[in-house]
């Protein structure tokens, strides 16, 4: 079963630098939503839609695993889908919580945040002038009524200690798990993000009471300050919004704004971009190799015609190089297309670099990658120093075209590829009636 002839592959999105707001790009996230729900999005079935990888529920090469390398090693913004990963993560935890625990940590809204800004205003303007003398060069000096960095919150609760953090299930995400290395390097992210909320122009500290307080510092140091390790791509207004939130609430809703530029960003320009590269079953190598091939048939087709033409041969004899005209035109459109019709005809698809030297490239499940441990981690999406990059690149230019290869499992894409080979079969066989049919026409040279 084939999709319809007039089926176009996903358009490559390039990186928009239009600056949409908050709102547009919630609008596009719905429509995207809505548009997965019907048979075909953008050359994107149902069957692919990113909520069906995201959620696991597709069979390689178009699992959450090859999503995020492809966004390592090609997009290189894996930091979107690792950050949005966590962020669904953690609101199915937060929905586990009790009550006693939600009442901590309020709704945030962008009214409030509004109104907040328009109270501190408010504050500073009504604050005397020689009151403001006084205040000089203090951490009052703006006006706030907000405690210093260093004083105690002002419902007077001290903060936990190490142990105390250990013992309640909701102050941290993996308390239960011991991972002594967690909370080694908790003071470490707290001061992190202190520091990111004092480069924000924010004094005033968060209240330590909060749930999961402590795993919302270890994400705005990995993820939210400036200079972090997988920092996202957020304007400075949407950053210091942020974390102007994440100052009064570990609520999920906190994150609405670094969540909304993530998923729009995935959504309209990751996931796309995924699929059309995913329809590719060879290395560029490989295909570079066989749109070769497709020219050397077309120009064999050309040749024998020309010399037929230009002979006392009659003129059934021009349809014989249809064969090399057909072949030639077919595989020509198929490699253009990112396809070798050859790998094509046994489902397989050439393996990536970084799978290549692996016993077993389908061993690492999906589950490593969607773990807190790899979600939250403070390495870099640096791959330089990986082992396969200098391997690779020692292989000669043959090997690369016969690679190593590997059944492509998924049904959806296998039915997007058979339809774009179906594609090039009729587009070979119509454009040859046309060049066979064109020399056909011609009258005979007689030269030889």
């Amino acid at each position: 079963m084939v999709y319809s002839l007039a089926y176009r592959r996903p358009s490559y999105v390039t990186p928009s630098r239009d600056s949409l707001s908050g709102d547009e790009k919630q609008k596009s996230i719905n429509d995207s939503i809505k548009s997965c729900s019907s048979c075909m999005s953008g050359g994107i079935p149902e069957a692919l839609s990113f909520d069906r990888i995201v959620s696991s529920g597709v069979c390689p090469p178009c699992t959450v695993r090859d999503f995020m390398n492809y966004l390592k090693y090609i997009e290189h913004s894996a930091e979107n889908l690792q950050f949005f990963l966590w962020y669904r993560d953690y609101c199915a935890r937060w929905e586990k919580l009790p009550e006693s625990q939600k009442v901590l940590s309020s709704v945030w809204s962008v009214q409030q945040a509004e109104s907040d800004a328009s109270g501190n205003a408010t504050r500073q303007k009504r604050l005397e002038p020689h009151i403001a003398a006084v205040l000089k060069d203090t951490e009052f000096a703006d006006g706030s009524l907000r405690p210093p960095s260093d004083k105690a919150d002002p419902f007077g609760t001290p903060e936990k200690s190490s142990v105390d953090e250990k013992r309640d299930g909701v102050s941290e995400y993996g308390s239960s798990t011991g991972d002594e290395k967690t909370w080694a390097s908790s003071n470490d992210h707290k001061s992190t993000a202190s520091q990111a909320f004092d480069d924000a122009g924010m004094k005033w500290k968060p209240f330590t009471t909060q749930p999961y307080r402590s795993e919302v510092d270890r994400i705005i140091s990995i993820y939210i300050a400036e200079d972090s390790p997988r920092e996202l791509n957020l304007s400075d207004t949407e950053r210091k919004s942020v974390l102007h939130a994440l100052q009064h609430t570990t609520h999920p809703s906190a994150f609405h704004i670094a969540i909304t530029s993530v998923e729009y960003t995935l959504r309209r320009q990751g996931h796309p971009n995924f699929i059309r590269w995913t329809i590719c079953n060879g290395n560029r190598p490989r295909v570079v190799f066989a749109r070769g091939l497709g020219v050397a048939g077309i120009m064999a087709g050309l040749v024998a015609d020309l010399l037929i033409t230009l002979s006392r041969a009659s003129r059934p004899w021009r349809v014989l190089p249809f064969l090399a005209w057909f072949i030639g035109i077919a595989t020509l459109i198929a490699a253009w297309k990112g396809m070798c019709v050859v790998l094509h005809g046994l489902h397989h698809r050439h393996l990536r670099p970084w799978e290549l030297f692996s016993d077993d490239p389908e061993e690492v499940t999906n589950e490593k990658y969607m773990s807190m441990e790899s979600l939250t981690s403070e390495s870099t999406n640096s791959y330089e120093d990986e082992p396969w990059i200098a391997r690779y690149g020692k292989r000669n230019i043959i090997r690369k075209v016969f690679d190593r290869e590997i059944w492509i499992r998924e049904p959806a894409l296998r039915q997007i590829q058979d339809t774009i080979f179906l594609q090039a079969i009729v587009g070979g066989f119509v454009l040859s009636c046309i060049f066979v049919g064109i020399f056909c026409a011609v009258p005979r040279g007689k030269f030889y």
